[in-house]
């Protein structure tokens, strides 16, 4: 093969695996196998310069940089959307669409806000000639080499789209690379991005675009702009369905729903996910689905009419630090956690915020009195991101290490190759708290009334001593009533609840025992694989690494935390108080055997907790997401990105009257 032929090749085979990575989701080789084609292409062009081309893939890496960027008029400007910020903004949003269409049953397509910077691609004849940035709305800046070197944009389109069109969309920085970009500025002493929006838009301008592809930018498309010939879809999920076959990200099929529950149940779940999505968003994209109505509702000077972004709290803020709490858990391990000036962050006012551990603390170079960048994302516990360098005031005191632990005095320890600082002194208060508080929790025993300050109180009496003294306070309830004044209706609610915590499911047990590694759903993992405590007591490693989920690493943790001999006295102590774990019963069925589910939307004839527990009872098994492996998707109403994703992969997906009517017979929710 010529050195021409093999160019060829190598560039379609680079385009189709891109596609069917940043596109699909579905990658054929692994990242490894695409860098040894990418260095090849690189290689031959090289040694062949004549031979290159403005749409070779090669031109990720970046071109020599540019004096300046030219403007450029956008052919259709780039408007904004008005914002809601509640259910009954977003209420009154389709009143006035039902208003100015005199219809009542309005399509809407939903899609996620991505926050980054916008951009706008042309393409003549499928091939990229342009990228500008949206500037102010009118003109932007002309950013095409950068644009190039953006993964996910196509060079050129998977097939040629005739004339001259204009693709939108929103460059970003995915938040595993923006992890990796700021540990990078931080190991160079430089200022770590405050988000990766941030960084998303200033590698955007970046005049040398060698350094944008520095920054490891995506992109994924939400339309088009100016087009001589239209995509010839009449609505706006069709025309995302198009865009995504001419090669670009859409972040899977937007949702298209009717009637405003089913509008509120989709903005709703991209609010959950949230955290577990790989980019950043800040809200959720309502559009009236249908084009024709679009254009007969047409524009107000800022921005379209059948359009709103719906926002979500900010996860970010900027408070400032005023010291650190050496925190130690229940493990032994002291991590510090930042005190800070309370702020609202993700609709939720934080006065204190992790810093995982002490080498966390150092790598971000955090002092006292810096103004630091506070970060929340869904239920995740707030953490300190970094400091900005430039509000450090004179005098920011650099934090050290304490040498002894803060609640027992004794001398902490660093294990080699670990990074958590260790208080090794098993009778330290501070952990056996920590570990009273996990057992009590409501996903653990669930002993309602007995809080962190009842626990402290009793433990400094002596009433509380380890887990298993739990189930011995009923001997001592008189002077309970006597000591803390509590009354004896108090106590007696305390102890009652405490007797009931004897029956719980056995994962639940398990995970309250706080072996390291095993969370709540590895626990329930173990309790249905091996169904009863004392199986689990006496599994070996080879046992436990055979059940799903269980890795080398969590098998260890597991068996060793069985073997010694202090943790097998307090199980045996705590099954003599009385407790006797409710052990998972064998399936009634094996009708679901090999079977993975997914609920997803609004059900409206059963609960989702009680369709998972129905799945595991007839031998299958549930799952919070999507994938190959997945076998059913059960979709209610507002069902989004887990529907959409299952389509793409060819799911089966089920109505709710669907999925009851594969029960066996006898057998129902």
């Amino acid at each position: 093969m010529n050195p021409s032929e093999r160019i060829d090749e190598l560039r379609q085979a680079l385009e189709r695996h891109a596609y069917r990575y940043y596109v699909l989701d579905l990658p054929e080789i692994s990242d490894s196998e695409y860098d040894s084609l990418f260095r090849e292409l690189q290689d031959l062009e090289e040694k062949h310069p004549d031979l290159k081309t403005d749409d070779s893939p090669t031109l990720k890496v970046g071109a020599p940089p540019v004096s300046g960027f030219e403007t450029y008029r956008h052919r259709l400007p780039m408007l904004s959307l008005d914002n809601a910020f509640s259910e009954d903004e977003l209420r009154e949003f389709d009143a006035r669409i039902q208003k100015l269409t005199g219809l009542s049953d309005i399509e809407y397509s939903v899609e996620p806000k991505f926050d980054g910077a916008s951009i706008s691609l042309t393409y003549q004849e499928g091939k990229l000639v342009r990228g500008t940035t949206r500037g102010d709305g009118t003109a932007g800046e002309v950013v095409t080499d950068n644009a190039r070197t953006i993964q996910g944009i196509p060079l050129r389109m998977r097939h040629a789209h005739p004339g001259e069109i204009e693709v939108r969309g929103e460059v970003v920085m995915l938040k595993a690379d923006f992890e990796l970009v700021n540990a990078a500025r931080l190991a160079r002493g430089e200022q770590v991005f405050a988000n990766p929006r941030n960084a998303a838009s200033g590698g955007l301008r970046q005049l040398d675009s060698r350094l944008t592809a520095q920054r490891k930018l995506s992109f994924f498309c939400y339309g088009t702009g100016f087009a001589e010939q239209p995509l010839g879809a009449d609505t706006q999920t069709a025309v995302m369905d198009g865009l995504r076959d001419l090669g670009f990200p859409t972040h899977r099929r937007p949702v298209g729903v009717k009637g405003f529950a089913a509008l509120w149940a989709a903005v709703s779940e991209i609010r959950d996910q949230r955290s577990d999505l790989k980019f950043g968003i800040d809200g959720a994209v309502v559009k009236v689905n249908s084009l024709a109505l679009q254009a007969e509702i047409g524009f107000t000077v800022r921005g379209p009419r059948w359009a709103i972004a719906v926002k979500f709290p900010a996860e970010q803020a900027f408070t400032r630090l005023n010291g650190i709490i050496w925190q130690v858990g229940r493990t032994g391990n002291v991590t510090p956690v930042a005190d800070l000036e309370p702020v609202s962050v993700g609709g939720v006012t934080v006065s204190r915020a992790t810093l995982h551990n002490s080498d966390d603390l150092a790598r971000k170079d955090v002092r006292v009195g810096d103004i630091v960048i506070v970060q929340r994302a869904g239920d995740v516990i707030p953490e300190v991101v970094g400091p900005q360098l430039e509000k450090r005031p004179e005098g920011a005191e650099i934090i050290t290490e304490p040498m002894h632990c803060p609640a027992c005095e004794t001398a902490l320890i660093r294990r080699e190759g670990v990074v958590y600082l260790k208080c090794p002194n098993r009778a330290c208060p501070a952990q056996i708290q920590s570990k009273l508080e996990h057992f009590v929790g409501r996903r653990m025993m669930d002993i309602d009334g007995l809080g962190s300050k009842l626990i402290q109180r009793w433990l400094e009496s002596g009433h509380l001593t380890d887990l298993a003294s739990i189930y011995r306070l009923k001997d001592r309830r008189a002077e309970l009533v006597e000591m803390d004044r509590l009354g004896e209706q108090s106590v007696d609610n305390v102890l009652a609840a405490i007797e009931e915590s004897k029956t719980r499911p056995l994962p639940r047990f398990v995970f309250a025992l706080g072996i390291p590694e095993v969370g709540e759903k590895g626990a329930q993992e173990l309790a249905t694989a091996l169904r009863t405590l004392d199986a689990i007591r006496r599994a070996d490693y080879d046992t436990l690494t055979a059940i799903d989920n269980v890795g080398p690493r969590t098998a260890s943790e597991i068996t060793e935390w069985f073997e010694e001999p202090e943790n097998a006295r307090l199980v045996d102590d705590l099954l003599a108080g009385g407790v006797s774990p409710v052990e998972a019963a064998a399936p009634r069925s094996d009708a679901f055997a090999g079977k993975t589910f997914v609920f997803t939307g609004k059900l409206e004839q059963f609960a989702r907790e009680a369709a998972e527990a129905l799945v595991a009872d007839m031998g299958g098994k549930s799952s919070g997401s999507v994938s190959k492996k997945t076998d059913f998707v059960v979709a209610g109403p507002g069902a989004g990105s887990k529907l959409a994703k299952a389509t793409e992969l060819g799911v089966t997906v089920l109505t709710e009257t669907e999925f009851l009517a594969m029960l066996p017979d006898g057998i129902a929710l």
